[in-house]
């Protein structure tokens, strides 16, 4: 009993960090352009499609695939924010969201056109094996050490990038207010576009992770992990880069108990439906501010 239930959490905690690294995207671009990127989730798809054929087709190295899918989902984000995003900056919030899902589905069609529609197996970026514990009674396999180690350093990264760095203080300042650090003299459009370029590289190592341990790849691949992720965001607080790191890790070990103790049918199900009690009695998500509106 006690075996099984260290397994789950260590499962959970493994997929957890996996949310929490796509969480990141979604918080920082919303901390920062107060909009919601929910074509992050097909990037996240693009990044592992590039690994795929860079590693199988190509043969390079999975360190090399790894770094490549990093480079192509940065130019992507940075392309869609500057096409799709950069000119609705001063749009109703609703014209934001309906070109942000018109975006997610305009890169799941062309992932259709390209790749076409049959899931590939998609071959890990992490050797195989794992470490013994306990005299062999948990196995804790290598993706589950390098997803939990890379979800800590992008975390100790990130926060260290935005307080001690000219872009990061640059980025708090455009997220408390835009209109005051464009008279400041900060460059608020280059800033936004630095946002979007670091979470779409996140989402590449996130897809390259979340395939590593869950090999089918499709065009719509990235989209459940990214409507999760964007769940674990708000969860922990959107907006808050500790909130997503906590809510990436909560989301991940509930789902795995659910599946493992209740229903795999209804894992997800529980999962919204503990957000939905956690936004009852706190709005802002369990690390969020209450942010007072400006009359």
């Amino acid at each position: 009993m006690l075996l099984g239930f260290l397994n789950n959490l260590i499962n959970g905690i493994s997929l957890g960090s996996i949310y929490a690294i796509i969480a990141l995207g979604y918080t920082m671009v919303y901390g920062i352009a107060k909009m919601l990127n929910f074509a992050h989730g097909d990037v996240i798809m693009v990044g592992a499609y590039i690994c795929f054929f860079a590693t199988g087709s190509f043969g390079l190295p999975p360190v090399a695939g790894v770094l490549l899918a990093m480079v192509v989902c940065t130019v992507l984000g940075v392309v869609i924010e500057r096409l799709a995003y950069k000119p609705l900056r001063q749009a109703p919030s609703l014209a934001v969201l309906i070109t942000a899902i018109g975006v997610s589905y305009f890169l799941q069609n062309m992932a259709l056109q390209l790749w076409g529609s049959d899931p590939k197996s998609f071959r890990s970026v992490v050797p195989a094996g794992g470490v013994s514990l306990l005299g062999g009674q948990i196995s804790v396999s290598y993706v589950t050490l390098v997803t939990v180690l890379a979800c800590v350093v992008i975390m100790i990264a990130l926060t260290a990038f935005t307080g001690r760095t000219k872009m990061g203080k640059a980025m708090r300042a455009c997220s408390e207010d835009k209109a005051a650090a464009q008279l400041m003299g900060i460059d608020v459009n280059r800033t936004i576009s630095m946002t979007f370029a670091i979470g779409s590289a996140l989402a590449a190592i996130a897809g390259v992770l979340f395939l590593s341990t869950y090999t089918s790849l499709t065009p719509t691949t990235g989209s459940m992990p990214g409507i999760k992720a964007f769940t674990a965001a708000v969860f922990g607080g959107i907006g808050s880069i500790p909130g997503a790191l906590l809510g990436g890790l909560l989301l991940g070990v509930i789902e795995t108990f659910a599946r493992a103790y209740i229903s795999t049918e209804l894992s997800t199900a529980i999962v919204f439906g503990v957000l939905i009690i956690v936004l009852l009695v706190k709005p802002a998500g369990l690390l969020g501010k209450t942010v007072r509106e400006k009359v």
